[in-house]
């Protein structure tokens, strides 16, 4: 069987610059993602399928993009981005001015020093776990772009990787940055992390 490609793209600079966005806080993208997007694209049509976050960052983009290039979109609830809980909205400077010690426990355990409020990880990783593998299940042999969320992203890595959950934030990425995994005869492997642009699939080794 033919390999099943799947394309991960983080959504651009959304208005109102850094902080913290998490499913609660829903805004579109500013002038500058709409261009991050569309540099990171291009203008190939290498997908056969869109999937996308119904956040308004996520989905606009995929929208336009789907009817650009002709492509079927399917968007996928459970690709969400991780509940920020108390931090929702606030930047990352004033929360570590106003709340020094939490905000650094956060860093040093993600797990277990969350926000008030905030989506557990395991959680995170159950939901987008399931909903990734839908994807495969669902579009075997087939080139996907899944427009989602740092956080998701870093979930289906981690998830693919195997990795605990703590270790995830040491992942790095960028607005607009693109992440491919491929599902081939031998299971699924991660082809690159957070590039800045996309490259033709490549043919399976």
């Amino acid at each position: 069987m033919q390999d099943t490609l799947l394309d991960l793209i983080r959504h651009g600079e959304p208005i109102g610059g850094q902080r913290y966005r998490g499913n609660g806080a829903d805004d579109p993208l500013s002038p500058t993602g709409w261009t991050q997007m569309r540099q990171a694209i291009g203008d190939t049509a290498c997908w056969d399928q869109l999937i996308s976050s119904p956040m308004a960052r996520c989905r606009a983009f995929a929208v336009e993009l789907a009817g650009r290039l002709g492509l079927p979109l399917a968007i996928e609830p459970d690709f969400i981005e991780v509940g920020m809980g108390a931090w929702e909205g606030r930047s990352h400077a004033e929360v570590a001015a106003s709340e020094p010690d939490d905000y650094a426990a956060f860093y040093r355990d993600p797990v277990g020093r969350r926000p008030p409020g905030a989506e557990p990880l395991d959680r995170l990783r159950v939901r987008v776990a399931a909903a990734y593998e839908r994807q495969v299940s669902t579009y075997p042999g087939r080139r996907l772009l899944i427009v989602c969320h740092a956080g998701v992203t870093r979930a289906i890595v981690g998830h693919v990787l195997s990795a605990d959950a703590a270790r995830w934030y040491r992942l790095r990425i960028d607005y607009a940055g693109l992440t491919r995994i491929r599902h081939g005869r031998f299971g699924p492997s991660i082809e690159y992390l957070n590039r800045r642009r996309t490259n033709p699939p490549a043919l399976p080794l």
